[in-house]
């Protein structure tokens, strides 16, 4: 009995099947977690570069924009991140007024009202995320969601990464809207 026991012990030629056993789930979670957190670093990246180009787009209007121009841009937006994530989209003008020593709101879209329009009082809470700006500038801001669901659960939960971008127009000092009076 003490020799069978004792060869039981010294015998190994199972230990690399128990060994994948337990390691293998581990790896197939580490694989997966990789793939998952790849992925919403990508859609982040992506996300951030979607709005940027919709804002530079935006600065080079020469004209008066059409009202479903906005429309549009959330389009390409959405053709742009992908077209299985839920895209909102928000464009508004604002200009700094120092005789009222604030921040007001020329006009403001959301297509399909994803958000609400800006309004000169609404706008006062991104006061601190607006740049400072002389008397009469204006600034275009383009705020843009994008909904991301990771494909596997590895931890990361359904996101909404949102983006916030402040563009001075180009070629001319005011982008005026369809509708709305332009000085």
């Amino acid at each position: 009995m003490r020799t069978r026991l004792s060869r039981f012990l010294k015998n190994d030629s199972g230990a690399v099947m128990v060994e994948a056993v337990i390691v293998l789930p581990l790896m197939i979670w580490a694989y997966l977690a990789l793939f998952v957190y790849w992925d919403a670093y990508r859609s982040i990246n992506t996300s951030q570069k979607a709005a940027y180009t919709i804002s530079d787009m935006l600065s080079r209007e020469m004209i008066t924009l059409p009202a479903n121009y906005v429309t549009g841009m959330r389009d390409l937006m959405s053709y742009l991140v992908d077209d299985d994530q839920t895209v909102k989209i928000r464009v508004t003008s604002v200009t700094w007024s120092e005789i009222n020593n604030r921040f007001e709101v020329d006009w403001s879209r959301s297509p399909d009202n994803a958000f609400p329009q800006l309004t000169t009082s609404s706008i006062q809470s991104l006061a601190p995320r607006i740049p400072a700006l002389a008397d009469g500038d204006r600034v275009m801001l383009v705020e843009t969601e994008v909904s991301y669901h990771p494909a596997f659960d590895v931890g990361l939960s359904d996101e909404v990464l949102k983006q916030f971008v402040v563009t001075r127009p180009r070629f001319i000092p005011k982008i005026c809207m369809t509708g709305v009076t332009c000085a």
